[in-house]
């Protein structure tokens, strides 16, 4: 692949792939019957994004250093003209009768029109601003547009204007319309979570969260399941959308960002910006991962599939719960290990893929333990055995955003509390729940006082410093410069001022989890001759 691939589009037909990369100014289009890059078209600089219209004939590539759309012709991947659109051109939607393209600038608050049968710009909208998902409902009535600054537009397609601003997670970036055009999901950079907008009232609905950054959103065929991208922890989430929860946490290349989904539901294709690849992704079966006790509610996706006789995970039989030509939902039984799974039917038995029972994780360690109840974006290692693929940890009842995770640590930041106090941590994986760690929030620190408040510039004076929230300190300073301290309890600290080069009144900063406090200190020169 060319480097930083990002906006990731199947063709109608499915036989090809076009993603685009960049970081090298080409879009790469793979051939899906054997998944192998079959040619490489050169854009200009920066495209972001390729759409392609209903019939397959075109693709419009953003070029986003550029402000450009590009439109290739797909039977030849050539270029058939360059669309001036202006700076930050980033993502593009056609609508459903192929007649115009809706593009973001992600540098200004504005959507551009373009009328594809003459490739000329017809209509600016303005959004929010830092505009940068779009995506359009399948009737054609509506556009959605998240833009950075916290809000998605809901487009008027017939009037091109902004008919509802409707407030999002913190910065939402990318959105994706399910089939039916009931719902719209949008990933939230900022908070890590996505929202599910109800487009009969363009309101907010639900907020799933899932880890650190998430990109693109897709769907399956079948509108099931949610796939999205976490680009700093490396795995794809996989939300069941009729529950709203995180089922699975899969891992991927570095920085998955795009993803396309197959239309017959078995695979996914999963630009990973950071390694320069694309990974093929096997949905065959959702959750693949479960207890060693069972329970798990699978869904396996293939060809030929009605009228089920049977299900097993290796040779244990599963309970069949839905059945329809194209899935099988059951209930995983018990085992270990990694196992075969495989669907009977009248025609005979294949093998869909394969169920890994984890097993139960445990935690050994928590660091740092404290932390403001604010929240904070520093990074807490929590350590014990099987905990990859943790798809939730919570401190107390407050969510924790995962930022990177591996068979024995999970590395998080911790959000706001609801107050201050010692919460229990659990870590939730695929194997079940684990706890028996705290994690102690703490409210703001404060300095009252300050006694003496004068001493020799030589240093050595023993000061007591009062104030509140002071038993977890971890530095104090005379001016910047550290000085030994002793914590005496939440009210007190004593610390002993080091030498200073010159006279004055300075901040004496007493630094906690909680934030930082000051109050002062006046140094004196001693006598002279």
């Amino acid at each position: 692949m060319g480097n930083t691939p990002q906006g990731i589009t199947l063709s109608p037909d499915a036989a090809r792939v076009y993603v685009a990369n960049r970081g090298s100014n080409t879009v790469s289009v793979i051939d899906t019957a054997t998944n192998t890059v079959v040619d490489t078209i050169a854009t200009g600089a920066g495209p972001a994004d390729v759409a392609i219209n209903p019939d397959g004939t075109r693709a419009y590539v953003t070029v986003f250093d550029d402000g450009l759309v590009s439109v290739f012709d797909l039977a030849s991947d050539t270029l058939v003209t360059d669309i001036p659109v202006g700076a930050g051109a980033t993502m593009a939607a056609v609508t459903p009768d192929g007649t115009r393209v809706y593009v973001t600038r992600q540098t200004t608050d504005t959507v551009s029109v373009i009328d594809t049968a003459t490739n000329t710009v017809t209509g600016t909208i303005t959004v929010g601003a830092g505009a940068t998902g779009v995506a359009i409902t399948p009737n054609g009535t509506r556009a959605y547009v998240a833009s950075f600054s916290g809000s998605v537009s809901a487009i008027d397609t017939a009037t091109n204007t902004v008919t509802d601003t409707i407030i999002a997670g913190d910065v939402p970036i990318l959105l994706t319309v399910s089939s039916d055009g009931a719902r719209v999901y949008v990933t939230n950079a900022g908070s890590s979570s996505v929202s599910v907008i109800d487009t009969a009232t363009n309101t907010v609905t639900d907020t799933i969260g899932v880890s650190a950054q998430p990109r693109f959103p897709a769907l399956s065929p079948d509108g099931a399941h949610l796939y999205v991208g976490n680009s700093e922890p490396d795995t794809v989430s996989v939300i069941d959308t009729a529950t709203r929860t995180v089922v699975e946490n899969i891992s991927a290349g570095g920085g998955p960002t795009g993803i396309a989904v197959f239309p017959d539901g078995t695979r996914a294709y999963v630009g990973n910006a950071n390694a320069g690849t694309v990974g093929v992704m096997m949905t065959t079966v959702i959750p693949d991962q479960g207890p060693t006790s069972g329970g798990t509610t699978v869904t396996l996706t293939g060809h030929h599939l009605a009228n089920a006789t049977a299900v097993r995970f290796g040779t244990a039989k599963a309970v069949i719960t839905a059945n329809t030509a194209t899935s099988v939902t059951c209930t995983a039984p018990a085992g270990s290990g990694a196992v075969p799974v495989t669907v009977t039917t009248p025609g005979g038995t294949g093998t869909l893929g394969s169920f890994y029972y984890t097993p139960v994780p445990t935690l050994t360690g928590i660091s740092p333990d404290v932390g403001p109840v604010s929240g904070s974006d520093q990074e807490i290692v929590l350590t014990g055995r099987n905990l990859a693929g943790a798809i939730d940890v919570y401190f107390g009842t407050t969510r924790a955003v995962i930022q990177r995770v591996s068979d024995t640590q999970v590395t998080v930041r911790a959000a706001r509390a609801p107050a201050p106090g010692g919460v229990a941590v659990t870590v939730l994986t695929s194997g079940g729940s684990a706890d028996g760690l705290t994690y102690t929030y703490v409210d703001q620190s404060t300095v009252t006082g300050v006694s003496p408040s004068t001493g020799p510039t030589s240093g050595g004076t023993e000061v007591t410093i009062t104030g509140t929230g002071l038993s977890h300190t971890e530095q104090v300073t005379f001016h910047g410069n550290p000085a030994p301290f002793a914590v005496i309890s939440d009210t007190t600290v004593t610390a002993t001022s080091p030498p200073s080069a010159t006279e004055g009144t300075f901040d004496v900063t007493v630094t906690t989890p909680g934030g930082t406090a000051s109050g002062a200190f006046t140094y004196v020169a001693g006598p002279g001759i």
